[in-house]
Parts: structure tokens; C-alpha cells; sequence
């Protein structure tokens, strides 16, 4: 049989109040009670009913997060920062993934809310005002990231554009003559919310135009980069920067650039873009921006947990951002 709060009380000799004070760790009780009653709730396997719960809070203590999927770092770690925070503070998270499938993600939008979720954090691939009032009909806060929707919608993120252009400054001051832009979500482009992907383009085009780089460079949006890398004959007396706008694709740049023994740098330098954790095992080490992946899972659960308590989300500015120079640069 399910042991209740009353069932502790009465071992302990004591109210239900001060049981669920203890068992939620409240003030208006001593400690030597405290330890009492947690050590009799551990002995009988106490499991608190959140159904009754949130009947009586008017929440799940739940909050919902739609990702892309778990393959990229960048998104294992913001996932990882989001748990930990949200269960530092009471909550406890379901995690739906699209695949980067926009009518995959109503579908997860939808089985969140159905599961009473108290918020959601919303990595997107959909946009637009059609997709603005499907959201609004919900009344339920929510947070974006990565992706940015419209100003309807709270947004933790960095300056991408900012960012990408001073990676280029950097790459620019070491006289490079020839630039590569790997990136195939670009294919996308006009299709989907590729929004951190076009502001990363956007700011490496500007970087190429401040530092008087008059070059076309070659952009590379094809799934299949790699062959297309492949084609290319690169010359040591004309350095050529390889730039891609995730670490993901830069390791596999500099796999390929390996195989063909080029020397990372040397015949060809490459940068990527967000720092994710894995690179710390990469040699040489990657040049990347650093992108604060921790930071942005615990800002938007502070967020979206503020305007759960009380009716406002915390606004959060654009947060820092840091060039790691590197040794594949």
C-alpha cells in the first residue's frame, strides 16, 4: 500500500505540515525533526503523489524541451545544462527530438502540451506568423534558443553574426588569401528556421568585405561536403582558410584534410564554431568560437521558471562569446 504524508506524521508525532515542510525542505521546524521525519520517509520508500501535487500547486513541476536531435555535442551539452538546473530547482524535464522535421516538431509541441507541461524550451525549425499564433494559442511560456522566432518569444542566444566576424578578422589578420565556407543547413536557406546558421553567414561575408578580402569565396551547402572538398586542389604559396559554421563539420574537414596528408595548417587552415567539449581530444586543436552552450540551458530555465512563479521571464541580454585561437588556424 502507498505510504501517504499522514502515514509519516503519525509515526513521527507530528502534523502533515511539518512532514511536507521537511520533505520539501521549509522553514518552521527544527532540524532534529527534519532528520526525523526524512529518515522515517527513507525507511517505509516514501514516493511523493505528483498527480495530488500538482492538483494543489496548479502545475506538473514538468518542463518540456524540443531539440533536433542528441548526434551534435553542442546539443548533448545544452541538454545536460538544462536537467541540472531544472532538477536543482524542482523540476524534472521531458525531452522530445525532431529530427530538424518541421511537422515531426508540432507533433512534439503538441504531446508536450498535452502532458501538462509548466514550459517548454524551443529549439526551432519553424517560423513565421502562421507558426507565432499556433504557438500563442497555447498560453504556456516558452523560451527559445538557438533559433530565433520573433520578439513574441523569449530568446537566450549570442550575437552570431557579431561572433562569426571577428573569427574572420582573426583568420584575415593571419593573411590568408583564399576562404571556404562549409555549412549545409544552408540548404535550407528560405525553407526553414536556419537562423543561427544565416547570421553565422551574414557575419563571415561581412568579415570578408571589412578586411578587403575581394575574392568570391566558395560556399558549401551540399550534404555531401566532403566530395566536394575532395575536387579541390589547394596551393601551400596561397593559404587557404577553411571555415565552417559548427565544430562538427570542421573535424570532418580536418579528417579529410589528414587523409589527403595537407597539413592542418600549412597547405590549409580550418576554424569551426561553438567549442564543443570533445575538442579538448582533437589534435591540432580546433580554432572555434566559444559558444556559452552551459550558460544558455541555465539562463533559459531561470527564464522560463520566473515567468511560471510570477507571470514575467527574466530578460536575458545576448551573452559573451569568445574567439579560441587555436593551432588548426
Amino acid at each position: 500500500m502507498k505510504v501517504t504524508i499522514k502515514d509519516i506524521a503519525n509515526i513521527c508525532g507530528v502534523s502533515a505540515g511539518t512532514v511536507d515542510r521537511a520533505l520539501n525542505n521549509r522553514t518552521g521546524i527544527s532540524e532534529k525533526t527534519r532528520k526525523k521525519v526524512l529518515k522515517v520517509a527513507k525507511e517505509l520508500n516514501y514516493q511523493p503523489d505528483y498527480m495530488a501535487r500538482s492538483l494543489v500547486m496548479g502545475k506538473t513541476m514538468t518542463l518540456g524541451v524540443v531539440l533536433f536531435d542528441l548526434y551534435n555535442r553542442s546539443f548533448a551539452q545544452l541538454m545536460n545544462a538544462i536537467e541540472l538546473k531544472a532538477r536543482e530547482l524542482g523540476y524534472f524535464v521531458y525531452i522530445t527530438l525532431t529530427d530538424k522535421d518541421p511537422e515531426n516538431e508540432i507533433k512534439c509541441i503538441n504531446y508536450l502540451v498535452n502532458r501538462k507541461v509548466d514550459g517548454i524550451i524551443l529549439f526551432t525549425v519553424n517560423h513565421g506568423e502562421e507558426f507565432d499564433a499556433y504557438l500563442n494559442k497555447f498560453n504556456i511560456p516558452i523560451v527559445t534558443v538557438f533559433n530565433y522566432i520573433s520578439e513574441n518569444w523569449e530568446y537566450v542566444g549570442i550575437q552570431e553574426r557579431k561572433a562569426m566576424k571577428e573569427a574572420i578578422d582573426y583568420i584575415a589578420s593571419l593573411n590568408y588569401k583564399n576562404y571556404i565556407y562549409v555549412s549545409p543547413p544552408l540548404a535550407y536557406l528560405g525553407k526553414t528556421n536556419i537562423y543561427t546558421q544565416e547570421e553565422r553567414l551574414h557575419g563571415f561575408l561581412e568579415g570578408l568585405q571589412e578586411n578587403g578580402i575581394q575574392d568570391e569565396p566558395q560556399i558549401i551547402k551540399e550534404a555531401e561536403y566532403i566530395d566536394v572538398l575532395s575536387n579541390i586542389t589547394f596551393n601551400e604559396n596561397e593559404k587557404t582558410a577553411i571555415i565552417c559554421s559548427t565544430d562538427l563539420y570542421a573535424l570532418e574537414v580536418m579528417n579529410h584534410l589528414k587523409a589527403r596528408n595537407l597539413t592542418v595548417p600549412g597547405f590549409v587552415g580550418v576554424m569551426g564554431f561553438d567549442d564543443i567539449d570533445m575538442l579538448k581530444y582533437i589534435t591540432p586543436r580546433l580554432a572555434t568560437v566559444k559558444y556559452p552552450i552551459v550558460e544558455v540551458g541555465v539562463k533559459a530555465v531561470e527564464s522560463i521558471l520566473h515567468k511560471i512563479d510570477h507571470g514575467t521571464y527574466i530578460s536575458t541580454p545576448l551573452l559573451d562569446y569568445e574567439i579560441i585561437k587555436g593551432e588548426s588556424i
